[in-house]
C-alpha cells in the first residue's frame, strides 16, 4: 500500500505537467507561541483549493495511459470529488461524483463548476455514497477512483513530502490531517524514506475519531457517530489495510475539538492571512494544544484545503 520511490518519482514527473509546487511559508505567529520554527505547507494553492488533485491526477492519468476509461466515478465529502472532476476534464472523460446529502455547498459548487455530475446519497461519514459509487462503476464500466483504497493515490500525495524535504531536508515533525489516510500514508512513506528520524503526527477531529481510535487500539474501530465541521476528516468506517499502514508509519495521533478547529481557522486567517477549512486547520489546532513542547524544533503543518463554508467562517471569526 505504501508508494515506492519509483512510483513517487513517476508521480512527480506526471504532476509537474499540471501543478506547480505549493508554497512552504514561515508562520511567525505560531513560532512566537512556541519557540519553534514553524512552516505551513499551503496545499490550497492547487486547483480546486485542496491537496486532492495530486492523488486524483496521478491515479486517473496513469490509468488512462494504460487502458480505455469510459468514465470515472468517486465518492467524496467534497474535495476529492472536485479533484476527480478536475482530473477527468484533463483526461477528457466524464465524471460522476457521489456526495452525502446536504454537503458543503462550496465544495459541491466546485464539482459542478468543473463539469461533473453530482448524486447525493446518505449521510456524511456513512457508506451510502461509497456504495452508490461502486455500484455505478460496476453498472457503467467506469473507473471507481476510491480515495481510501486506490494504490495510485498515495504516490500522488507523497509528492507533498518530496517538496517539503527539497526545502527543509531534516524537519523534526510533520503534522498531517487524517481523513481516509491516503494523504498521511503517502506523506509519511516518502518523508521517512528521505529522513527516517522525522516524526509524523496524525490529526483527526474528536467528533470523527475513527482512524485515531483504530491507531490507538491496533484494530478497526467504528465510532458511533461522525459529525464535525472538518468534513474532510469525516470518516466512519476505517479500512483494515489502512489501519495497518498508519500503525507502521505514524508516530503520534491527536484529536482536536470543534472549538480548537474554529480557533485554528481564525488564527490562520487573522494572524497568518491563510484561509483554511476545518480539515486544513486541524494540524494548526493540534500544534496549538501544547506549542511549547516543540520549542527549537523544525515543524511543518500541512494546510490541506481552503474550501470553507460561509457558516463555519462566521463561527470562527465571531
Amino acid at each position: 500500500m505504501n508508494p515506492s520511490p519509483n512510483e513517487v518519482e513517476h508521480a512527480r514527473k506526471l504532476l509537474s505537467r499540471y501543478l506547480r509546487p505549493t508554497r512552504l511559508v514561515s508562520a511567525e505567529s505560531l513560532a512566537q507561541r512556541s519557540g519553534a520554527r514553524v512552516h505551513l505547507k499551503i496545499e490550497s494553492d492547487l486547483p480546486t483549493g485542496s491537496f486532492k488533485p495530486r492523488g486524483a491526477l496521478n491515479a486517473l492519468l496513469t490509468t488512462v495511459a494504460q487502458h480505455l476509461v469510459p468514465g470515472v466515478v468517486a465518492a467524496s465529502t467534497g474535495n476529492h470529488g472536485a479533484a476527480v472532476a478536475y482530473a477527468a476534464r484533463i483526461a477528457k472523460v466524464g465524471a460522476t461524483i457521489f456526495l452525502p446529502e446536504n454537503p458543503n455547498l462550496v465544495k459541491r459548487a466546485r464539482i459542478v463548476g468543473v463539469g461533473a455530475k453530482v448524486i447525493e446519497r446518505g449521510s456524511i461519514g456513512g457508506s451510502a455514497a461509497s456504495e452508490g459509487a461502486a455500484e455505478f462503476a460496476r453498472e457503467h464500466g467506469h473507473y471507481f477512483l476510491d480515495d481510501a483504497s486506490d494504490p495510485l493515490v498515495p504516490a500522488g500525495t507523497a509528492t507533498i513530502a518530496s517538496e517539503i524535504l527539497d526545502e527543509i531536508p531534516a524537519p523534526d515533525a510533520i503534522f498531517v490531517p487524517m481523513g481516509d489516510t491516503a494523504l498521511i500514508r503517502g506523506v509519511a512513506a516518502e518523508a521517512k524514506r528521505r529522513h527516517p528520524a522525522v516524526r509524523i503526527i496524525g490529526v483527526q477531529a474528536e467528533q470523527a475519531p475513527a482512524y485515531v481510535r483504530s491507531w490507538q487500539q491496533g484494530r478497526v474501530v467504528v465510532p458511533d457517530a461522525c459529525d464535525t465541521i472538518a468534513d474532510g476528516l469525516a470518516t466512519l468506517h476505517p479500512l483494515e489495510a489502512n489501519v495497518i499502514a498508519i500503525r507502521e508509519l505514524v508516530d503520534e495521533v491527536h484529536l482536536v475539538s470543534e472549538s480548537e478547529l474554529l480557533d485554528a481557522i481564525r488564527i490562520l486567517l487573522l494572524d497568518e492571512h491563510v484561509v483554511a477549512e476545518g480539515a486544513g486547520a486541524a494540524t494548526t489546532a493540534a500544534f496549538l494544544q501544547a506549542p511549547s513542547v516543540y520549542a527549537d524544533a523544525e515543524i511543518v503543518l500541512l494546510v490541506t484545503g481552503a474550501n470553507l463554508s460561509p457558516e463555519v467562517l462566521r463561527r470562527a471569526v465571531a
